[in-house]
């Protein structure tokens, strides 16, 4: 990678980990659909509007299938399932969860004839399934239906994420991360508005919600995303998601340390397990060959 892609890398990482605690608050104010239908507007017109005012040019040539396939995946799809899932398991459980994201990227590369299959990767894929077991059968926390659904939800935002990634990869690769970003959020934003009605926003938000809201969606969706579809341009959607692992490390200290959420160790265990497998998946960690 280049030295700006290393930068972009790190930036997430942090942004992306620590995000988790926004998240929260602005759930608890505005709802699992609220938080993402606002957070979806405000990061597509700030950007949109920067533009503008920067006299950037912006060409939306791909047709609107496209950015709207991202943005019910990648954007609406994750964010709703992480929104849902987050208050409901915890942040350090959720944050296991998106360090599957990866594997998830592979089998959908692999389906769609983007990458090769090998025994490694296949090892890589048992190792995740069995890091996700783990994860699930031993919680720290008793295991209610309430619990169960959020971790549906977060296999569900994990697929997502890894499926846009890659159909933004094959089918946006000649369109500009700005493009892609503000023409996904915007179409996100769009594609969640309705399930307001059925999820409405729960209590009359604070100022400081507002603040808590605009922090999430302008330096931790616009910029982040800009940064991270950027990526997937130069080094390619499955290298671009291995970002989810440092993520994970973050995130998982944050509700660790901060939050005070419980962890079991089998389910410790079981994220070591799937970021091993990942590793093996995404040939960052690599078996040692026999001695002839």
């Amino acid at each position: 990678m280049q030295p700006r892609d290393v930068a972009s890398y790190t930036f997430l990482a942090f942004a992306w980990g620590l995000s988790f605690l926004l998240l929260l608050h602005v759930v608890a104010a505005f709802g699992w659909i609220g938080a993402v239908t606002f957070r979806c507007f405000i990061a597509g017109g700030l950007l949109l509007l920067i533009a503008r005012l920067t006299g950037r040019s912006l060409h939306f040539n791909a047709g609107w299938i496209s950015f709207a396939v991202v943005g019910a995946t990648t954007v609406a799809g994750q964010l709703i399932g992480l929104s849902y899932a987050t208050p409901r398991i915890g942040t350090a459980m959720a944050a296991i969860f998106v360090a599957a994201i990866p594997l998830f990227s592979m089998v959908i590369a692999q389906l769609w004839g983007l990458e090769k299959i090998t025994p490694v990767r296949v090892l890589g894929l048992v190792l995740g399934t069995i890091g996700i077991i783990m994860l699930v059968g031993f919680p720290a926390v008793p295991v209610t239906s309430g619990f169960l659904i959020g971790c549906l939800a977060m296999v569900g935002s994990t697929f997502s994420a890894a499926f846009g990634s890659n159909y933004a990869s094959r089918h946006l690769s000649g369109t500009g991360p700005w493009e892609v970003t503000i023409g996904s959020f915007l179409a996100g934003g769009v594609i969640a508005f309705p399930l307001l009605w059925f999820v409405p926003v729960p209590v009359t938000p604070q100022p400081v919600d507002y603040l808590y809201l605009v922090a999430l969606a302008t330096l931790m969706s616009a910029l982040t995303y800009v940064l991270y579809f950027g990526l997937v341009k130069s080094i390619g959607a499955t290298a671009a998601i291995s970002v989810e692992f440092a993520v994970t490390v973050v995130a998982v200290l944050v509700g660790a340390l901060i939050l005070d959420e419980p962890l079991t160790v089998l389910q410790l265990l079981g994220g070591a397990v799937i970021i091993v497998g990942c590793g093996l998946v995404l040939g960052i960690l690599r078996l040692p060959q026999p001695v002839r």
